[in-house]
């Protein structure tokens, strides 16, 4: 366990130390307040809040292995070699701790300041709402030499907890089943999504060892397909995990931690040849993704540090411009993780840390920890001056190219892009634009729109890479330019070089509609980068969407069909019997208007998937090695997934 660890308090962990918050009554009722929502991440959120029990016990010290295993019918069992959950009898509330434990919502040693110091969980709800929200949960305790059990429907207890047996071992397992009546979406789970977040858990806490087993996928051997995640590094190990697929500028990340003002700070990072800044924060283990007073004390830290550091070099005085906060960050990935005892988070996703007193401790440990590297390592010190002067012309040209683009924006609708069919609807709302690969096909997606609603507008083959362009040539491109005009979004505030102003976004629905094929994919992804990169809040704001044109025309006779599929194609043909005529579309292109309609713009009949980033960390690792420069992990990745690849999964 590290020093920036939280030290266990040393009183003991029993009944006593359980404290009853309140009832569980809404959880059923209203599950979307407690985990999200009740789909897919909310689902697997359940994962997380049993596993973020065993965290918790590793955080305290007490626990070094846990194992996650999805079961053959998707329920998933968690065992961890902790303390195991206390059993004996809670003297407030007359029953088991155990029970209380898992039919109380809040109830927890983590709400016990003598237990837990420290714990993660991101609605600190724990195992009781995972339990309310199951169709069955079975915990199963070894503590004190004894195996206790108690099962539970829906959240009630079947009978009081009973001694099975006896053990030398310790911890608690939980074995539950997602109930399948507010889950209905979906039951399944997705193995990547687990082995994604196990990962990240494993550089997050340094020293621990995480399981992952899918009994539903048996190898060639007989063994289940799994993974085991342990990382001994830490954060320094999760920057070389996340910039793998980018050229370094220095030989060793840069990582430091220590504790300011009673606030564990653990901080990795490096440089590298993008243009791109990936910054990630974590507070107890969840993922900041609105950032926070956490990631502000950061930024403070290393902009003051970095600037007083070029300074006093000398290494600036031939430079025309001024340095901007945007420049010390160009090429920079970093990990910012934090450990708060009463975690404040605010935004639309509570995900957004709110503590003020947070900000100054990580900018002071930034300060003191850099500033010590940077003298230590002189070197480095000057690769990363030389990346800021870099970076601050790069930014005095891109501020000329965006400056063309807002002039463009800004004007009334005869600064529309010429290519761009508008529609005649005013309220943004109910507006949908469509990307479309091609002129070809911009033009038969004209003539088969409905023109109240849908705007075209055609892309020129496949737009810049902006993976790996500089940020002025991105503004420059004509492609590029024509999307934000048309869109009507602007980049840049006095406060924020790089914030995106959606006030006067003009349409709410953004579709990317390109060719069912390799080339289309590709465009598709090239687009689906540049969103990702210059206007992820479209993504985050739920307003990005890829069209699924159909890839087959099945005929007989006068009956027809279309198809998305292989499998879908061979259902149909058998279906109609006999001989049938089967055309594969090779593009937009080869569909008449009013087929393009039918299958895939009519709202009544389309399937439209929306896109989302459910992890931003994989979904930043994954766009810099499809459209970076490194071959062989593009290569691994496309033979790995080349059968279920999904352009938005």
């Amino acid at each position: 366990m590290s020093e920036a660890k939280e030290e266990f308090n040393k009183h003991n962990y029993s009944a006593d130390s359980i404290q009853a918050l309140e009832g569980m009554e809404h959880v059923r009722m209203r599950p979307s307040m407690y985990i999200g929502d009740i789909g897919t991440r909310g689902l697997h959120h359940l994962v997380y809040e049993v596993v973020d029990n065993s965290i918790d016990e590793a955080l305290a010290g007490h626990c070094n292995n846990i194992t996650v295993t999805i079961n053959e019918d998707n329920s998933v069992t968690t065992e961890d070699d902790g303390r195991g959950i206390p059993v004996d009898l809670h003297k407030k509330e007359g029953v088991s701790a155990l029970e209380v434990v898992m039919t109380k919502i809040g109830a927890g040693g983590k709400f016990d300041k003598d237990s837990y110091k420290v714990s993660g969980g991101l609605h600190g709800v724990g195992v009781s709402c995972v339990n309310a929200l199951s169709e069955h949960l079975r915990a199963t305790v070894y503590r004190d030499g004894k195996v206790y059990e108690q099962e539970y429907e829906r959240g009630k207890a079947m009978y009081p907890v009973k001694q099975i047996g006896e053990t030398d071992k310790r911890g608690t397992t939980i074995t539950f089943r997602p109930d399948q009546t507010i889950f209905t979406q979906t039951l399944e789970y997705s193995y990547d999504t687990l082995a994604s977040r196990m990962r990240e858990l494993s550089f997050l806490n340094k020293g621990i060892t995480i399981h992952l087993v899918d009994k539903r996928s048996k190898k060639d051997d007989g063994t289940f397909e799994g993974e085991t995640f342990h990382s001994d590094e830490g954060l320094k190990e999760f920057i070389k995990f996340l910039d793998g697929n980018r050229e370094p500028l220095m030989k060793d990340v840069i990582a430091f931690e220590g504790e300011k003002n009673g606030v564990p700070v653990e901080v990795a990072m490096i440089y590298n040849t993008s243009y791109a800044e990936n910054l990630h924060s974590y507070v107890n283990n969840i993922n900041t993704h609105e950032g926070g007073t956490h990631l502000a004390g950061f930024r403070r830290g290393l902009t003051m540090t970095l600037k007083k550091y070029a300074d006093e070099s000398g290494l600036l005085k031939n430079l025309k411009f001024e340095i901007a906060g945007d420049d010390f960050r160009e090429g920079l990935t970093a990990i910012i993780s934090v450990k708060v005892q009463e975690p404040q988070f605010e935004g639309q996703t509570k995900t957004k840390l709110g503590n003020r007193e947070v900000s100054a401790s990580v900018s002071q440990a930034v300060s003191e920890m850099l500033t010590d590297y940077l003298e230590e390592h002189p070197d480095d010190a000057r690769i990363i001056v030389q990346k800021v002067m870099l970076a601050a012309q790069a930014r005095h040209a891109a501020q000329k190219a965006r400056e063309m683009v807002q002039r463009k924006t800004v004007m009334s609708i005869g600064g529309l892009p010429g290519k761009l069919s508008d529609c005649s609807e005013q309220d943004p709302s109910k507006c949908e634009v469509f990307l479309v690969e091609g002129d070809s096909a911009g033009g038969t997606a004209k003539q088969g729109r409905d023109r109240a609603f849908q705007a075209i507008l055609p892309l020129r083959g496949k737009i810049l890479n902006v993976e790996k362009a500089m940020v002025h040539k991105v503004f420059e491109n004509e492609e590029i330019k024509n999307i934000f005009t048309a869109l009507g979004v602007t980049i840049g505030t006095e406060e924020d070089s790089k914030a995106l102003n959606l006030s006067k976004l003009r349409y709410h629905k953004v579709v990317i509609m390109c060719d069912a094929d390799i080339d289309g994919s590709h465009i598709a992804t090239l687009i689906l980068t540049f969103f990702f990169r210059y206007m992820k809040e479209l993504i985050e704001g739920g307003h990005i969407y890829i069209a699924t044109p159909p890839l087959y025309l099945v005929k007989k006779g006068n009956k027809k069909s279309y198809a998305w599929s292989d499998k879908e194609r061979d259902a149909i043909a058998e279906e109609f019997g006999g001989s049938v005529n089967i055309q594969r579309y090779k593009g937009l292109g080869e569909m008449n208007a009013e087929q393009l309609w039918d299958t895939t713009m009519n709202p009544e009949f389309r399937t439209m998937r929306l896109v989302q980033i459910d992890n931003g960390i994989e979904a930043d690792r994954i766009f810099s090695m499809l459209m970076g420069d490194e071959v062989p992990p593009r290569r691994d990745f496309i033979e790995k997934n080349a059968i279920y690849a999904n352009i938005d999964a």
